[in-house]
């Protein structure tokens, strides 16, 4: 065996652990035996059989602890029970696959007070990586969802299925930054690389690349990749300062911190107005203000421009042709014109996640059943650890009643945050009533409502699916009431589902008028397969741009 393999083994076998606790707890027993056998009168040799027993069990703990492991399925053979938890985990890349995570940097600021910082340094060093031809790098929201938590290397290559994982620390002091970064390889804990970086603010942007090419040199000597591209499109630090502070607000869920973020893209623009990227974050702040916070018909214009914007500086912004398709698809109904740019983005970042989400979305709500599953498999093995993908895959494979993928996709995003805090409802409970586990279901919404304050129109649903009318309305009008703007196409799931036809066509009308982002699911949606023979219901979703029947054989049983 390999020598470095033969100690890496040791390691993951806990060889060392039982090494250095057995020479501990020997020694203290050895200074019993020495202290307590003479005041017995114990013969010498009693003392000196009980030593030597204690010193032959030493080599006889390590063989052990190398054969055998206490795991939670009780004592196993180690083998077997490594076996046992890769089977709980993703597949292991494969011994030709490139693969990499980058973790969030940790913030070693002396006030604390750059998290914003260490998080963009991150996250650009994972974007630059991303471009690289044959690396396969983990999305941001599977990689930062080790934020703040105690994993193990094994475990988040494991989750992430990837075979190396580059984390470091960021320390802003003034005008000063230092970084230091280092590469593992998962198979093994060996550090095939790592470095420690001073420079001044102004050096950020030859930092990163100094850093990104380092990382694939490295990956070079055993991988053969290509060289990394250009990180950014400012010169001016800081511009791309308030840039980072804006992407990191960017990422949270309340509409004050989406506000935040708004305001610090805007001061990168006045810094420098060709700031593309900046444009870019504008528009995914306004995709993520819109329908929660904002009506779409105030939102999604304010997309479009930032997007416009954005792609007039940079056609090659992926991100961009993304939001610009979702404006394309809410405001003008053109479907193909949509398809045209989430096609561009992919072909831009074949690896982003909002590419494949988005493209994934589309061909569902289009029919196109195929296209749909496989940028769906794509979407989660680019980003498995995420609670947005996750909760989005059992949302489709419900619709095309892929019961036992759906009930595995919900359980993860449920694993991933059981509050559903930062994402809303939980698509496993919609899972549930269509299963006719009410209980179940119930369960779930009313967890979430625990953590988010607000009634959510799934519980409405469910009470309806169990003829409880007068539930079913009274929780409608709460979750109305509490949400205030509410697209009506979710109020006709309440209505279509207690039978109310007339309400459910006049909401979904209404929901045409007011330009709902979810309304174009409407037609592979089971709770709606009542309406599928109402010409009323035909002609609206011929009106938003789908074919009826092509829809609803996407979705036949």
């Amino acid at each position: 065996m390999n020598p470095k393999k033969f100690f890496a083994e040791l390691k993951r076998r806990r060889v060392y652990s039982v090494a250095v606790t057995y020479a501990i707890v020997g020694w203290l027993l050895i200074q019993v035996v020495t202290q307590v056998f003479p005041p017995f009168e114990i013969p010498n040799w009693g003392e000196r059989l009980a030593i030597v027993t204690i010193l032959l069990g030493f080599p006889i703990a390590l063989i052990l602890a190398w054969i055998y492991d206490f795991t939670s399925h009780g004592i196993v053979r180690t083998s077997d029970a490594e076996l046992k938890v890769r089977t709980k985990g993703a597949e292991p890349p494969s011994s030709t696959e490139r693969s990499i995570a980058v973790l969030p940097f940790n913030d070693l600021s002396p006030a604390k007070d750059h998290d914003y910082f260490s998080d963009g340094i991150a996250e650009e060093l994972l974007g630059a990586l991303a471009k690289v031809d044959g690396l396969r790098v983990a999305a941001r929201r599977s990689s930062f969802w080790f934020k703040d938590k105690q994993a193990e290397l094994g475990e988040i290559a494991s989750k992430l299925n990837v075979g190396h994982v580059l984390e470091g620390s960021v320390r802003r002091d003034g005008n000063r930054v230092r970084v230091t970064a280092e590469l593992i390889d998962a198979s093994d804990g060996f550090t095939l690389w790592s470095e420690t970086y001073e420079r001044e603010m102004h050096g950020i942007f030859a930092l990163q690349d100094e850093i990104t090419h380092s990382i694939v040199d490295a990956l070079k000597l055993n991988l053969d990749i290509s060289a990394s591209p250009a990180l950014h499109n400012t010169e001016a630090y800081e511009a791309y300062d308030a840039y980072l502070q804006g992407l990191f607000y960017s990422g949270k869920s309340t509409e004050d911190e989406l506000r935040k973020s708004l305001e610090f893209f805007q001061d990168a623009l006045a810094i420098d107005p060709k700031f593309s990227r900046a444009w870019t974050g504008i528009a995914k702040t306004w995709l993520w203000l819109a329908d929660s916070y904002v009506p779409p018909l105030e939102a999604y214009p304010k997309v479009r421009d930032a997007a416009v914007r954005a792609l007039e500086l940079d056609d090659e912004e992926a991100e961009a042709h993304v939001y610009l398709a979702e404006t394309k698809r809410i405001l003008d109904w053109d479907l193909d014109g949509a398809e045209a740019e989430f096609n561009r983005a992919v072909e831009i970042d074949p690896n982003s996640t909002p590419s494949n989400y988005f493209v994934a979305a589309l061909h569902a709500a289009r029919g196109n059943r195929d296209k749909a599953l496989e940028y769906l498999q794509r979407t989660s093995k680019i980003d498995p650890a995420s609670l947005w993908v996750s909760n989005f895959a059992c949302e489709l494979y419900r619709y095309f009643g892929l019961y036992d993928e759906a009930t595995a996709a919900g359980e993860r995003a449920l694993q991933l945050d059981p509050t559903f805090a930062h994402y809303g409802e939980p698509a496993l409970a919609a899972l549930y009533r269509e299963m006719g586990r009410f209980d179940d279901a119930i369960a779930l919404y009313r967890k979430a409502r625990e953590f988010t304050g607000r009634p959510g129109f799934g519980l409405a649903i469910t009470y309806a699916r169990m003829k409880q009318r007068k539930e079913a309305l009274e929780t409608l009008d709460a979750a109305i009431a509490a949400w205030g703007y509410r697209p009506g196409d979710a109020i006709a799931h309440v209505h279509v589902t207690l039978g109310a036809h007339d309400d459910a066509i006049r909401e979904l009308e209404r929901a045409c008028e007011q330009r709902s982002s979810s309304l174009h699911g409407v037609g592979i949606a089971p709770e709606f397969v009542p309406l599928r023979s109402d010409k009323r219901f035909r002609s609206i979703l011929q009106k938003i741009g789908l074919e009826p029947e092509k829809v609803f054989a996407a979705t036949a049983t």
